[in-house]
């Protein structure tokens, strides 16, 4: 074997070593970033359902504070003791908000600003900071649980979710409200 076939069959097995190296390199990279991906929307999907979680408990607390405030159903714990849960509840809501604001993408921390901007509404009159009548109260909710539905919307195409929860195949709902007490 002559010199120069010598030096073309080491330049072949090195090319080939290099271009191995190169692609066995570039896949860790792609593992690496896939890995990274996979946790970060598991941190997501974690932050957003604690978030929407968080939302309805606080919105739970101020339906109990209004009514026992209004008298339509009046509750065996003081209203401080209510008020001093509420408080809680919107702690807990506004640190589940800053999760979704550190790990969500453009159009879910919009949507949970929207959220949360009409959600504070319903804390407002449940305290009695604002005033309104009983229908002014249901179409707070109304609002507040459109807004949950446009954030759940903007949270599965975040996380790259097939299908819908409004439109065409998942009508809009209105609240479930029992008859007064007038109606049977």
């Amino acid at each position: 074997m002559e010199f120069s076939e010598q030096l073309v069959t080491i330049a072949a097995v090195l090319l080939g070593a290099v271009t191995t190296h190169l692609a066995n390199q570039r896949m860790e990279k792609q593992r690496h970033r896939q890995s990274l991906q996979t946790r970060w929307d598991a941190k997501k999907l974690d932050a957003y359902a604690n978030y929407i979680d968080q939302m309805r408990s606080c919105i739970f607390l101020a339906v109990h504070l209004h009514h026992h405030r209004e008298g339509i159903r009046p509750s065996d714990q003081p209203e401080q003791e209510l008020r001093a849960q509420m408080s809680e509840a919107s702690r807990l809501r506004g640190r589940a908000f800053e999760r979704v604001t550190l790990l969500g993408g453009d159009d879910v921390v919009e949507a949970a600003h929207d959220l949360n901007a009409i959600a504070l509404k319903i804390d407002w009159q449940a305290t009695g900071e604002t005033t309104g009548t009983l229908d002014e109260w249901r179409n707070l909710h109304r609002a507040t649980f459109r807004a949950i539905n446009a954030f759940h919307e903007a949270a599965r195409e975040d996380l790259g979710v097939q299908g819908r929860v409004t439109g065409d195949s998942h009508p809009e709902r209105d609240l479930l409200l029992p008859p007064s007490s007038g109606e049977e």
